[in-house]
């Protein structure tokens, strides 16, 4: 006899929405809403296809399986620990990465328009050779850049030891070892001496006073990787100053700011920023010319 009353996912379904709920939880690392999380949580923790939930709801489950999603559930609701750490599993697109405290839990706007090969700021997506990705953390970017501009190299820079750790797992789970390189640098001082087609990165960009009021769930993630100074801008404004000597006559500069927009506006609007569209709008991720940077 099963001495608890969940028997079925469907039970603990209701009760971890319940759960998530009451304790408002904050949904911003992959997942729209607690039912959503949920049901990611459940089916993973189960080994069950992540895409698929009917056919296994009313599927009766064993003792020590009810008693693993349980634990996931709690620490979700109680530690506040975003879900990616607990599957050490995040998805950006349709690709999945491996992730650990180590690294910023994977989320950015760029994704969205590596697919589309940056057009039509990229002329010639097989043209592009060398591509500089700043602030790699999971490597997640580096790799998507590498698959979608297949005749590149990749050069996947952090000042941080730990994520590149991280990001050297990914390289390794796509079989990109080679294409991808993690080095270590804090921005371009240890980066090689090349020119570089592209150059993108999703930096810390979190302004001070936002900073002091992340939910907690951000608060386990490594703080390096957030912070941009008191307007967010602190990095990018490195950044921008690197990239002149760094890219080709024809490179183009990526930067994603997510929240920031009016500060980036106010720090680097002279530059005549492009802003790229994205799901979120024309605000997250802006756009320069190595011609605008002389």
């Amino acid at each position: 006899m099963m001495n608890t009353p969940f028997q079925t996912p469907r039970d603990l379904l209701r009760y971890a929405v319940s759960r998530f709920n009451g304790a408002n939880l904050f949904f911003g690392h992959g997942s729209a809403e607690a039912f959503d999380e949920a049901v990611y949580l459940i089916l993973h923790t189960l080994k069950l296809p992540l895409d698929r939930l009917d056919p296994f709801l009313d599927a009766r489950l064993l003792p020590d399986e009810v008693s693993q999603v349980l634990a996931v559930i709690e620490r979700r609701a109680v530690d506040r620990v975003p879900a990616a750490y607990i599957t050490n599993e995040a998805w950006l697109g349709t690709y999945p990465f491996y992730v650990d405290e180590r690294v910023l839990v994977p989320r950015s706007f760029i994704a969205e328009l590596i697919p589309q090969f940056f057009s039509p700021w990229v002329q010639d997506p097989d043209a592009v050779q060398n591509v500089l990705e700043l602030c790699t953390g999971s490597g997640c970017l580096a790799i998507m850049l590498a698959d979608a501009f297949g005749n590149s190299v990749v050069d996947a820079v952090d000042i941080s030891t730990d994520a590149l750790a991280v990001a050297a797992i990914n390289i390794g789970k796509y079989d990109l070892a080679g294409r991808v390189n993690p080095i270590a640098s804090d921005l371009y001082d240890n980066v090689p001496a090349k020119k570089y087609d592209l150059i993108v990165t999703n930096p810390p960009y979190v302004n001070s006073a936002s900073m002091g009021k992340l939910p907690p769930e951000y608060l386990v993630e490594p703080q390096i990787a957030l912070a941009g100074g008191e307007d967010g801008m602190d990095l990018v404004r490195e950044i921008i100053a690197g990239a002149a000597g760094r890219l080709t006559p024809d490179g183009i500069l990526i930067v994603e700011i997510g929240n920031e927009y009016d500060y980036a506006e106010a720090a680097f609007g002279h530059l005549g920023l492009t802003w790229l569209t994205t799901s979120t709008g024309d605000d997250a991720v802006f756009l320069l010319r190595a011609d605008q940077l002389q």
